[in-house]
C-alpha cells in the first residue's frame, strides 16, 4: 500500500474515545497502512468529551472558519488537529460549538439520543469533504467507520458527485453491530433531500434507525467490509445483497493482511 492515499472517517477513534469495537478499528487499520507506507488521513468530530488539553488539539487557523449549510442554516465549520503519540498520524477534528460542544457523544445523562444527531452528521460529512478539499490532498480510498460517519457515502455520491477532485476516489464502509436503539429525528430524511439527494436513493431514511443508516451507507460504497462477528441477519443481507465487493468478518489478529488484500484486489 507504500504511496496510497487513505482517508479514515470514523464516529469514534482511540486514544480520544473510549475503546470499543469501532473506535479500536479506527486505529488498528490507518495504523497498519501507516507502516506499510501508506499516505493517511483520520477524521472525527471533536465530541465536547475528547480532553483538548490531554490530547494536544490545536485549531488550524487556514483550515476553519467557513460556513456549512445544514437544514438551511449556516453553521461554522471549526477544524482542529493533534496527533497520536509515538504513531506520527494526525487525526483531524470537525467542530462546531452549536453540534460538539456538548459533553457526551451521542446521549445525553439519561441515555437519550440527542435530537439533532441526523444534523451532527450530516455536518460531519459535509466538513470532512470541505477540509479535504482544502488541503487538496486526493484520497485513492474513503474508509468509513460508524454510524456517524455514514452519511459521509451519500454525500459523496450526490451532493459532491461533481467534484472533479475525488473523480476516482473509492468508498469503503466497515459494517458494524448495532450501536443504537431508536430512531435520529424523524425530518432526517427531509434534511438529506434538502441538499438535492433523490429521495428514491435515500427513502430508507424515512425510518432513520441505525440499520437503515447503516443501509444508505453501504448502497452509496463501493466495496464494504463486515467488522463484526455477528451481525444483524438483516444488515448480513444488506451487505450481501448489495451487489457490492465485500470482505467477510477477519478477526483482529488476523486483519491486517485480509484487508491489505482487500483494498489492492477489490478496492483500487
Amino acid at each position: 500500500m507504500e504511496d496510497k492515499r487513505i482517508l479514515y472517517v470514523s464516529s469514534e477513534v482511540v486514544p480520544y474515545l473510549a475503546e470499543n469495537e469501532v473506535s479500536l478499528m479506527s486505529y488498528e487499520v490507518p495504523k497498519m497502512i501507516n507502516d506499510q507506507g501508506g499516505q493517511i488521513r483520520i477524521f472525527m468530530p471533536r465530541y465536547g468529551n475528547i480532553n483538548e488539553r490531554r490530547h494536544q488539539l490545536h485549531e488550524v487557523i487556514r483550515l476553519s472558519g467557513m460556513n456549512l449549510v445544514v437544514n438551511d442554516m449556516d453553521m461554522p465549520l471549526i477544524i482542529k488537529v493533534a496527533s497520536i503519540p509515538k504513531e506520527r498520524i494526525q487525526v483531524y477534528f470537525i467542530d462546531n460549538d452549536e453540534y460538539f460542544k456538548r459533553k457526551a457523544t451521542f446521549t445525553d445523562e439519561e441515555g437519550v439520543l440527542y435530537p439533532d444527531n441526523d444534523e451532527r452528521a450530516i455536518f460531519f460529512a459535509k466538513g470532512v469533504v470541505e477540509t479535504v478539499k482544502k488541503l487538496n490532498w486526493v484520497p485513492d480510498i474513503i474508509h468509513v467507520h460508524g454510524w456517524m460517519a455514514g452519511m459521509l457515502p451519500v454525500y459523496m455520491k450526490h451532493y459532491y458527485k461533481n467534484e472533479a477532485l475525488f473523480a476516482d476516489t473509492k468508498i469503503v464502509t466497515s459494517v458494524y453491530n448495532q450501536s443504537f436503539d431508536g430512531n435520529l429525528n424523524d425530518e432526517m430524511l427531509k434534511k438529506v433531500l434538502f441538499d438535492g439527494v433523490p429521495e428514491e436513493d435515500v427513502k430508507m431514511l424515512a425510518t432513520p434507525n441505525y440499520t437503515n443508516l447503516v443501509k444508505a451507507s453501504i448502497a452509496h460504497s463501493d466495496a464494504v467490509i463486515v467488522s463484526s462477528e455477528n451481525l444483524s441477519a438483516e444488515l448480513q443481507a444488506a451487505v450481501e445483497e448489495s451487489g457490492k465487493p465485500f470482505l467477510p468478518y477477519v478477526s483482529k489478529d488476523k486483519f491486517a493482511e485480509a484487508y491489505t488484500n482487500f483494498y489492492k484486489n477489490q478496492v483500487l
